[in-house]
């Protein structure tokens, strides 16, 4: 196996961007091995590297990992971004598992048609600003530090991060009522790791596009179409 970790899955987004935004804020270089056939997959079916038959999958430290969240949990932990202690992991996971929660609404959104595209655009848009966003302007504001938990940079400020930025795509304006996101999202977005990994040029994926729905469908045989929420 290779010294730096070896991420394999689609050459987009996907589940596996959160895995390239934690390492690129650790300063962790990685290597990616882009699916495109439907061979490819099965032969790592069979060689057994799928634990439950899915990617992604990450090679680290002699482990091939699958399950996103347990990949994303030892990264956090190994590189000293999953807080000084156990509460302090506690609101990581909670806050984590919050956002993880909106960003589930985008992770399927290139799939859908185009009238269910416009729906789920709108709930996107809806819940972020009526369910989410709100929590993190408070857990700001109330206790009046430069990240989510503690005092330390954390996972749990690169998720956020990474989906307000998924949601202005949606909408470019969508913080206008909230300050102490807007002014986080410049606070962590300037973290030198960070910085890099939002320049052009990075491994950082675009938007997915048809060509990246096409692959993902053709290599996992998804056949049937999605409906939005």
């Amino acid at each position: 196996m290779s010294t730096k970790p070896k991420l394999y899955y689609f050459d987009g987004r996907g589940k596996m961007e959160s895995i390239r935004w934690l390492l690129a804020a650790a300063g962790v270089e990685f290597e990616e091995e882009f699916l495109e056939t439907r061979d490819q997959y099965e032969k790592l079916l069979q060689g057994g590297s799928l634990l439950f038959q899915q990617v992604p999958m990450v090679e680290i430290d002699g482990m091939r990992m699958v399950q996103t969240r347990a990949i994303l949990s030892y990264i956090a932990a190994k590189y000293n971004l999953y807080g000084k202690d156990l509460k302090e992991r506690a609101l990581i996971d909670m806050y984590v598992g919050g956002t993880d929660d909106l960003m589930g609404f985008i992770l399927m959104f290139p799939f859908l048609s185009a009238e269910d595209k416009e729906k789920q655009c709108a709930f996107i848009v809806q819940k972020a600003t009526s369910r989410y966003f709100p929590v993190y302007e408070k857990v700001l504001k109330d206790h009046g530090q430069d990240f989510l938990v503690g005092s330390n940079f954390s996972w749990a400020d690169v998720h956020l991060l990474e989906a307000i930025l998924m949601v202005e795509e949606k909408k470019s304006d969508v913080l206008s009522g909230f300050p102490q996101l807007q002014a986080f999202k410049a606070r962590i977005s300037s973290i030198p790791t960070i910085k890099k990994f939002l320049e052009p040029g990075s491994q950082r994926k675009p938007v997915p596009d048809d060509k990246f729905v096409e692959t993902v469908r053709r290599v996992l045989r998804m056949y049937y179409d999605l409906k939005a929420n």
